[in-house]
């Protein structure tokens, strides 16, 4: 085994979380975006090797003992535990009584008001978060806000990947207290982070995931655009989500830099474009893109939720919540300190709060929820087969069925597809067959 970052590469278990960057003593390890993906590179001339390797120790692409930590986490006399869920306090829907904050938002607003209600209330002095470059409007740049204003410019959905290789560091040597949002794997990072370094951990006062299916490359990112024909130079404004539930992607083409671009949709139609705003709804665009431009390591991925999180925030698009064109959010408590944060701020006029039930949650997310762990052992067993290292566990999954490693296998087969530009003429093929009802 090697002591550094090439033994995660090398068996193709990198998530690009970044997280290996800033703890590397010799600034041996720089991420780079290829193919699509943020990618470590590491300077070997300037690596220590043996003598160090804390860029394994931290790295969540080669596994991590999500039920040992969790235990040591969130384990006390009021923790309840779904198969699915993990360990958690309670369960919740609601959304901000902002209306601005909500209908921008991805699904509620909640994480974007819970941060600003945090930095209001004084209990933290900056948040993680990942907004888009005042350069391009496009590339992922992921900073500490201290402000409402710098929350709000992270506010939505990032469909694309996001490495949190420059804010560790900032954090240790900072004075105060911080919030981590991210996304299972990044929490897994710091959390393996935090566990050798303490001087980090102690500026850190929680962890906030958001619920992740799998990510998509930045050639997802770039397909839509060639298809669409938006020229990235001239873009002003760009979102995943915006404009409601669920929402569209919306794009000012022009150049125009509206902060957030707002129009009336027809929900029948495929795509309402004008001279500087194009949208599409997100339920026409996500399914359709399919798994042609998946990462690799989402493909073993257990981890939908955030096990190792304080709080979890997601969609929950299952009826009556649903039937909302607002924005309603749904988020998992794991730890107590934060269930009561929630409820002062509900009484303090921030947030509205609903509770909900665990079989409703997970039936929200069943798409990909409940298909995961069986996914995530099949290709880990076909890599196995091929003489690759699989990420490790301490959590027994289940049994592949057959089907899942078809599903796999076709996965695969797009992803080949979609890391090619000379072939997205097949995307774009499927895309206009699926797209209008987006499914995969």
């Amino acid at each position: 085994m090697t002591n550094n970052i090439t033994e995660t590469t090398g068996n193709h278990l990198c998530t690009g979380c970044g997280i290996c960057e800033d703890v590397c003593p010799t600034h041996s390890i720089r991420i780079e975006c290829r193919n699509g993906e943020n990618k470590p590179v590491l300077n070997t001339e300037t690596c220590l090797g043996d003598k160090c390797g804390r860029c394994l120790k931290v790295c969540p692409g080669i596994g991590c003992n999500l039920a040992e930590m969790a235990n040591k986490l969130f384990s006390n006399e009021n923790a309840k535990a779904d198969k699915y869920i993990g360990l958690f306090q309670n369960l919740h829907t609601g959304y901000s009584l902002d209306q601005e904050i909500r209908y921008h938002s991805a699904s509620g607003g909640m994480v974007s008001q819970s941060l600003i209600y945090l930095l209001d209330k004084k209990i933290i002095d900056g948040a993680v978060v990942t907004g888009f470059s005042e350069n391009d409007h496009i590339t992922p740049v992921s900073y500490i806000a201290r402000t409402k204003e710098e929350v709000l410019k992270a506010r939505s959905s990032k469909y694309c990947p996001v490495a949190l290789n420059k804010v560790g560091n900032e954090i240790k040597n900072s004075e105060g207290k911080y919030v981590i949002v991210g996304l299972p794997c990044h929490i897994q990072g710091f959390r393996k982070r935090a566990a050798i370094d303490r001087k980090f951990s102690e500026h850190v006062v929680g962890y906030f995931s958001i619920y992740c299916s799998s990510n998509r490359t930045f050639h997802a990112r770039d397909f839509l655009l060639k298809k669409y024909g938006v020229d990235k130079k001239k873009i002003g404004y760009f979102a995943f989500r915006d404009n409601g539930c669920l929402g569209s992607l919306v794009v000012d083409a022009a150049g125009n830099g509206a902060e957030f671009p707002s129009f009336a949709t027809d929900k029948c139609s495929e795509c309402r474009e004008s001279k500087s705003l194009i949208s599409i709804p997100y339920i026409r665009y996500y399914g359709a893109l399919r798994s042609f431009f998946k990462p690799r390591r989402c493909l073993s991925c257990i981890d939908h939720y955030g096990q190792l999180a304080d709080v979890c925030f997601g969609d929950i698009h299952i009826k009556p919540y649903s039937d909302d064109e607002v924005g309603i959010s749904s988020w998992i408590v794991r730890n107590p300190y934060f269930e009561d944060l929630f409820r002062q701020a509900e009484a303090d006029g921030y947030i509205k709060i609903d509770v909900v039930d665990a079989k409703t949650l997970n039936e929200s997310q069943k798409a990909m929820l409940y298909p995961k762990q069986r996914r995530a052992r099949a290709i880990m067993n076909m890599d196995r087969m091929i003489g690759r290292k699989t990420a490790q566990y301490d959590i027994q999954l289940e049994r592949p069925h057959l089907k899942d490693y078809v599903s796999e296998i076709v996965c695969q087969c797009q992803r080949l597809v979609g890391r090619h530009k000379a072939l997205w003429f097949v995307v774009n093929y499927f895309y206009n067959q699926k797209g209008i009802n987006g499914k995969n």
